[in-house]
């Protein structure tokens, strides 16, 4: 009855933790981070691997929202010299700051 353990205890692990909706993109990034040391480890059961990597998207997916919307943001407002909005430009990563 090992294997019944390790599931319920997988599946209670899961159900305790908090929907991603509710974190702060620094606690859903310090989440995703836990969660591949976790399956980097290799000590996690199969079942429990394939849960942990789920979770695992779906934090990946919202913090990769967030940091959409924030470009969004910050590819909207471009300021002047006196640091008043004058317009928007395009936010490109690679350009140096």
């Amino acid at each position: 009855m090992q294997e019944g353990t390790t599931d319920q205890a997988s599946r209670s692990a899961t159900a305790e933790q908090p929907p991603i909706s509710d974190l702060s993109f620094e606690q859903a990034l310090a989440a995703l981070e836990k969660v591949v040391r976790q399956l980097e480890s290799g000590d996690v059961p199969l079942d429990e691997s394939i849960t942990l990597y789920e979770r695992g998207e779906d934090l990946r997916k919202a913090c990769q929202a967030r940091l959409d919307a924030a470009q969004a943001r910050i590819e909207a407002i471009v300021q002047d010299a006196e640091g008043k909005a004058t317009g928007t430009r395009p936010f490109d990563g690679n350009a140096p700051a």
